[in-house]
């Protein structure tokens, strides 16, 4: 069918802000820090993404969750938000809520006997501790940490991780992310690349497109 995206061997999920719910940490203690907790949230975000980017050119990695308290630290200051948060919000940080369409979405893909795995900037640990509570560990073929090649997104070595793993060709793997740089540098690559745009935002112009763009993970269906 015109609309459907054909031989797709595995489905690969970016976990922040695909998966999970970036905000969710911060949105627990919204009462405690204010007002403007989600400003506060999206700088922390931000942060965090900047400080991955420059340590990869840099050749000077920290693993996901150093960036993580490290980009806390400097938002906390940023916002005028009490350090004595600073402990609570890494340990939600480690249990951010799942969005709700998730096990649904990797129940149907099983079902389709299509593989499935999250590549992910998150370390090992961080990743398991979501994927178990939101009870989907058991639901991914595989979790791909890019410690395992150490140079986080959009490094084409990143990608090159799926591939290996599933003995692949690029075009066989239909890539999901809600940020559209990584959909661009999963293009890059060669991946079927679909954009999960939950917030109505506007693609980075640069040079690749999505193949797709959805409003939540199972809006998949349409096409796979």
């Amino acid at each position: 069918m015109k609309n459907k995206i054909s031989n797709i061997k595995v489905c690969a999920f970016d976990a922040y802000g695909t998966c999970f719910d970036i905000n969710s940490a911060a949105a627990v203690i919204k009462n405690k820090i204010g007002k403007k907790w989600l400003d506060f949230a999206s700088t922390w975000r931000t942060v965090q993404l900047e400080y991955t980017w420059l340590r990869s050119l840099m050749k000077n990695h920290k693993d996901f969750w150093q960036v993580t308290k490290d980009s806390l630290d400097f938002s906390m200051k940023i916002h005028n938000i009490n350090p004595k948060y600073k402990l609570e919000l890494l340990k939600l940080y480690q249990k951010l809520e799942a969005y709700p369409e998730l096990k649904e979405t990797l129940l149907y893909l099983k079902k389709k006997k299509i593989k499935t795995c999250i590549l992910s900037n998150g370390t090992p640990k961080l990743l398991r501790l979501l994927t178990e509570k939101a009870q989907v560990k058991q639901l991914f073929d595989s979790i791909i940490s890019i410690e395992k090649v150490k140079i986080y997104k959009p490094d084409p070595k990143v990608y090159e991780l799926v591939t290996k793993k599933y003995k692949c060709k690029p075009t066989q793997v239909c890539f999901f992310s809600s940020n559209s740089w990584d959909v661009v540098g999963s293009k890059s690559f060669g991946f079927k690349s679909i954009w999960v745009n939950r917030l109505n935002k506007n693609f980075d112009n640069l040079d690749h497109k999505p193949n797709k763009i959805i409003k939540n993970l199972l809006q998949l269906k349409k096409f796979l």
